[in-house]
């Protein structure tokens, strides 16, 4: 099949967030299985002149939004067996950031529009136009409004995937005209959203099919506490909704050659990762001490994450013999907190406020026990990946994590990590407590360290669901 992946962002090129991580990896890993894989991005100014150099120009077309025609300069370059095109307009992505711009809705109006006729432009009719959450929602509905009037548009399906349901991109409903779309759109079961425009429930509404990144998150959705207002029209079309679990780049996230960390080491000689939670706190400025269990957080500081669960509590649980080490940017008065407690317990905290790639591969490597106690999280990585290099998730029991993290059993010596159900600070605690429980019997953790780092997580198994899903409209 060919087939198209649109996108906001894309690693390696730009990113802010995990939808970069699943465009870098998952139409790489489609590609090998013998697929035809394309993805469409902006060409913002934030891309380096280092990716830039290999970028091939081909050619340029001009969009109609209003009254203004607006120039599209295509760029185009191959990156591990996957074609990427650049859509180029300074005047909408030479931009002091990607988002936040009082003209977002304009802006990625225009990069859906362009995005739909850079095929025509390009002569390529691909049978898959995957779009990826709001920012590329329009794009099924200018395909099956262009088929109205152009029959190259005829037989393209198209798939819709929400990765985050509260980021929706909602407008005013004046800015209908400006997309060129008819009113006849807009209505309740369309494009209006409370008498604006919504860009995502476009996406739901006219994609052929419609998947989110885990089983779980998919039915949550369908209720109100999790829908974001959009759970009524998620209902109405559940018929083609399903849930397929994100996965990692293998080859990114891999303990035996990750040259990020200070030494390598994979499921036979496990033991070499004691180097590394040595070398981390001495680097992060806690006591270097092999035996006392290290929690960890590599998050955004929102309250999304479940911040205010663990800040809640996080007097009782500095009082337990452990260290916690913390990695993130985000709300300011989550970065004030933890840096008080760094401040009040410098032996047990180190609060890093920001965020280094590089430092959350050693932070991976070298903590015992990762903390996510998201009240929602759609897939979640973090997990992920720590199960890759042996530190063991406490989660949450909600989407993603929910699918991907099976509760430690004490009794049969099964799962995969840590959970607690309700968003409720103690019953964190009381997971904690657990976890510091079992960490002190090495034998038990050591086999859960083993059966993590024997899971596969990676996009195989999801990239073949993509395509049963892709062969099944197709």
């Amino acid at each position: 099949m060919n087939i198209f992946f649109i996108a906001s962002e894309s690693t390696p090129y730009i990113k802010t967030g995990g939808l970069a991580d699943v465009m870098g990896s998952l139409p790489k890993s489609i590609g090998k299985l013998g697929h035809d894989v394309s993805v469409v991005l902006p060409l913002y100014s934030q891309i380096g002149e280092e990716y830039r150099k290999d970028f091939d120009f081909i050619g340029y077309y001009y969009v109609d939004l209003d009254w203004r025609r607006q120039y599209v300069g295509v760029y185009t370059t191959k990156l591990d067996g996957v074609q990427f095109y650049f859509l180029d307009n300074e005047y909408y992505f030479k931009r002091y950031s990607i988002y936040g711009q009082e003209d977002d809705g304009e802006r990625f109006a225009y990069f859906n529009k362009a995005t739909v006729q850079l095929l025509k432009y390009l002569n390529i009719k691909p049978d898959i136009v995957h779009a990826n959450d709001w920012h590329t929602g329009l794009v099924p509905l200018y395909i099956k409004d262009f088929a109205r009037g152009d029959s190259f548009y005829n037989g393209i399906k198209t798939v819709f995937t929400i990765h985050n349901i509260k980021y929706q991109g909602v407008f005013p409903a004046d800015m209908l005209k400006l997309t060129g779309l008819s009113v006849e759109y807009f209505h309740e079961d369309g494009l209006k959203f409370y008498d604006c425009i919504n860009m995502m429930k476009a996406g739901i509404v006219y994609s052929d099919r419609l998947t989110t990144v885990s089983k779980t998150y998919a039915q949550e959705i369908m209720f109100p506490y999790f829908g974001e207002g959009l759970d009524g029209i998620i209902r109405k079309h559940r018929y083609k909704l399903s849930g397929i679990i994100n996965g990692i780049d293998y080859e990114k996230y891999n303990s035996k050659t990750d040259d990020k960390i200070a030494s390598n080491y994979d499921v036979n000689t496990v033991e070499i990762k004691t180097e590394n939670k040595l070398k981390m706190q001495e680097m992060f400025g806690l006591p270097v001490n092999k035996d006392i269990p290290v929690f960890a957080m590599v998050s955004r500081l929102v309250d999304l994450k479940g911040i205010d669960l663990l800040t809640f509590i996080l007097d009782e649980i500095l009082a337990e013999d452990i260290q916690l080490v913390v990695l993130g940017t985000g709300d300011k008065k989550y970065e004030e907190i933890f840096k008080d407690y760094e401040y009040r317990y410098p032996d047990k905290m180190a609060a890093r406020i920001y965020f280094n790639e590089a430092h959350s591969h050693i932070i991976y490597s070298g903590a015992d026990i990762l903390l996510m106690p998201s009240l929602a999280e759609p897939c979640g990585i973090s997990q992920l990946i720590s199960m890759r290099y042996g530190t063991v998730p406490l989660v949450r029991e909600t989407g993603g994590l929910k699918d991907t993290v099976i509760p430690y059993n004490k009794y049969t010596g099964e799962g995969t990590g840590f959970g607690f159900s309700n968003i409720n600070a103690h019953e964190l605690l009381f997971a904690i407590r657990k976890a510091i429980e079992v960490y002190n019997d090495k034998d038990k953790f050591k086999e859960l360290v083993h059966r993590d780092m024997m899971q596969d997580n990676s996009w195989t198994v999801s990239s073949n669901e993509y395509i049963s899903l892709y062969e099944n409209i197709y």
